[in-house]
C-alpha cells in the first residue's frame, strides 16, 4: 500500500514550482504584481498607501489562492489517477489529505515570502508587516482547504475551474474579514480567529474533498 508519505512526494511533483502540472508560480507573480500595479491606482500618497496596503495584500492573496485550483483535481480525476490509487486500498480521504499539504506548499509559503518586497512598495511599517504575515500564515490553510473542497465538487462539470473560482470566493470572506481585520485593530484576535476558522475548514476538507470525489467516480 502507498504511504501517506509517498503520496504526498507525488503531489508535491504536481504542484510545487517545476512540478509536472506546472503554473504554480503563477500566484506568486499576480500577488507581486497587484503591489507592484496598486501605488500607480491611488497615486504617490505614502500614507494612503501605508494604511490599504495590508488589505490590498490580504485581497491579492486570496485572489491568488484561486489561480491553482484548475490543477488541483480535475485532471486526476479525468485520467483515472483516483481509481487506479483506490484500487491500492488508498482512501480518498487520505488522497485529499496529501492534496491539501501539498496544495498549501505550493502556493503559501511563497506568497509569504512575498510580503516582503510587496509590504516595502507599499510602504507598510514593520508592524504591519508582522501582522500581515502572522495573519496570512493562520489564514492561508483555510483558503487552501476550501479552494480543494470546492475543486473537488465542480471536477467533474464542465468550466468547473471558472466555477470553482467564483464558489472560492463568498467562502473565504470569513477569514479576510478576521485576517485583515488585525491590520486596522493592531492586536492578534482576528489572527487568533481566522486561525480557528482555518483549523476546522483543514479538518474538514479532506472528508468533504474526498466524498465528492467518490461520488464523482462512481457517476
Amino acid at each position: 500500500m502507498m504511504g501517506f508519505g509517498t503520496l504526498l512526494r507525488r503531489d508535491l511533483a504536481l504542484l510545487l514550482p517545476g512540478g509536472t502540472r506546472g503554473g504554480a508560480i503563477l500566484p506568486l507573480i499576480f500577488f507581486l504584481a497587484v503591489a507592484m500595479l496598486f501605488p500607480f491606482a491611488v497615486g504617490p500618497d505614502a500614507a494612503l498607501l501605508a494604511r490599504t496596503g495590508g488589505g490590498v495584500l490580504w485581497v491579492a492573496a486570496l485572489l491568488a489562492a484561486i489561480l491553482p485550483l484548475d490543477r488541483l483535481v480535475a485532471a486526476d480525476l479525468g485520467s483515472g489517477i483516483f481509481d487506479q490509487l483506490a484500487l491500492r486500498g488508498i482512501s480518498e480521504e487520505a488522497i485529499m489529505a496529501s492534496r491539501l499539504l501539498a496544495h498549501w506548499l505550493a502556493f503559501a509559503p511563497l506568497l509569504l515570502v512575498a510580503c516582503f518586497p510587496a509590504a516595502a512598495l507599499l510602504g507598510l511599517s514593520g508592524e504591519t508587516v508582522r501582522l500581515l504575515l502572522l495573519g496570512l500564515l493562520a489564514g492561508t490553510p483555510g483558503l487552501a482547504a476550501i479552494g480543494l473542497m470546492v475543486a473537488s465538487l465542480m471536477a467533474s462539470l464542465r468550466a468547473g475551474a471558472a466555477l470553482a473560482g467564483l464558489m472560492l470566493l463568498p467562502l473565504a470572506v470569513p477569514i479576510l474579514i478576521f485576517g485583515a481585520g488585525s491590520l486596522s485593530q493592531g492586536d492578534n484576535t482576528g489572527i487568533a480567529l481566522a486561525g480557528a476558522i482555518s483549523l476546522t475548514l483543514c479538518g474538514i476538507a479532506p472528508f468533504a474533498a474526498g466524498a465528492a470525489i467518490r461520488a464523482a467516480r462512481e457517476s
